[in-house]
C-alpha cells in the first residue's frame, strides 16, 4: 500500500498541484490527514478566529492516477477511516443556521478507543467517522477546499464512510485526487459548520473507469446510490441531484424520464448533506443528495 503523510496536503483542488504520489489504477494508497483546521487548534482556550484560516480544510495529496483521462470516472474504495482519540467542535463566524443565537465556542471531545464519542461527562455516542473533502482536480481554474462543486471538493456528506465508495469524474490528465477533512461524526446539514473535527488515517483503492462519465459525485453504499449536487439556492441544488438520479434511472434501467421520475417519488429520498450556510456572512453552497435504494433486480447505475 502507498501511503501519504498529511505534511503532503494541498488547500485547493487544482491541475496545476504537483503530484504527491503517483500510481497505477487499482493500487492502495492510505491518506494520513489533518483536522480541518489543520491542527492549529489544540485547546477550548483557542477560538476558530484566532487561527490561520487559509490553513483550513487541507486534502492530502494529490493523487496521480496513471491512465487517468478527461471524460472517465475515478472511482475511490474506502476501506477503512481510523480516527484520532480527540476531536474539536466550535462555531464559525457568519456561518451556520443558528449562529445569530449563540456565543464563539471550541469544544474539545474524546473518542474513546476511536468509537465513542464523548460530548461530555453524561452524554456520549457511536462514533461515525466519513470523509468531508473529496475530489478530483477540476478542468478550470482551481476550487479552495472550503467549496464544494462538481469536482467533488467539501462535499461534507456523511454517507462517505467506511464501505462505501465514491465516484468522481475525471477533468484532468491523472485525476488528481485527495481527500480530508475528516469528521467522527457528523449529522444531516451540519447545522453548526463543524462536525467532530478530527485528524485519521484512511484506506482507498483508487481505480479508473473508462467509457462511462457522470457529471457530478456519486456514492454507492452497500443498499443504495446517491447522486449529490450543490448550489447557492437550496432547491437548485436538490433539483440537479434529483435530475443526475432521473437521467441515470432512465438510461440504466431503460425507464421514461417520467417513469424514473415517478419511481424516485415513491422509492427514493432528498436528503441534505449541508445547510449550515443559508445566512447573510457566507457565501457559500447548500449540497443536497438523492438516494435511490438498489432494487432487486436491477442493474448498477455504475459498473
Amino acid at each position: 500500500m502507498h501511503v501519504l503523510q498529511k505534511e503532503q496536503s494541498v488547500y485547493k483542488f487544482d491541475k496545476d498541484n504537483t503530484p504527491a504520489l503517483t500510481i497505477e489504477s487499482g493500487e492502495n494508497v492510505l491518506f494520513n490527514t489533518f483536522d480541518c483546521f489543520s491542527d492549529q487548534i489544540q485547546s477550548e482556550d483557542q477560538l476558530v478566529t484566532s487561527i490561520d484560516f487559509s490553513a483550513v480544510n487541507p486534502a492530502t495529496g494529490p493523487v496521480y492516477v496513471k491512465g487517468a483521462q478527461p471524460g472517465n470516472i475515478l472511482k475511490v474504495d474506502i476501506h477503512d477511516i481510523q480516527v484520532r482519540d480527540w476531536g474539536v467542535i466550535s462555531t464559525l463566524p457568519d456561518i451556520g443556521i443558528l449562529v445569530h443565537t449563540v456565543d464563539p465556542k471550541t469544544k474539545i471531545v474524546k473518542v474513546e478507543d476511536h468509537k465513542i464519542v464523548h460530548f461530555n461527562e453524561e452524554i456520549s455516542f457511536e462514533a461515525k467517522p466519513m470523509i468531508g473533502v473529496i475530489g478530483c482536480a477540476p478542468a478550470g481554474e482551481g476550487i479552495d477546499n472550503m467549496y464544494p462543486g462538481d469536482h467533488g471538493g467539501n462535499l461534507d456528506n456523511h454517507v462517505i464512510k467506511k464501505g462505501t465508495t465514491v465516484y468522481l469524474p475525471v477533468n484532468v490528465e491523472g485525476a488528481l485526487f485527495g481527500l480530508g477533512d475528516i469528521h467522527a461524526s457528523m449529522g444531516d446539514g451540519e447545522i453548526c459548520g463543524t462536525g467532530v473535527e478530527i485528524a485519521a488515517s484512511v484506506e482507498t483503492t483508487l481505480t479508473t473507469i473508462s467509457g462511462q462519465t457522470i457529471p457530478r459525485p456519486m456514492v454507492e453504499t452497500k443498499d443504495s446510490w446517491y447522486t449529490v449536487a450543490s448550489n447557492a439556492s437550496t432547491d437548485r441544488a436538490i433539483q440537479i441531484a434529483c435530475e443526475d438520479m432521473q437521467t441515470l434511472l432512465a438510461k440504466k434501467w431503460g425507464l421514461s424520464l417520467v417513469d424514473a421520475y415517478l419511481l424516485m417519488s415513491v422509492a427514493g429520498d432528498v436528503q441534505l448533506c449541508q445547510c449550515c450556510k443559508p445566512n447573510p456572512g457566507s457565501d457559500l453552497e447548500v449540497i443536497a443528495r438523492f438516494r435511490m435504494p438498489k432494487l432487486a433486480g436491477m442493474s448498477p447505475l455504475i459498473q
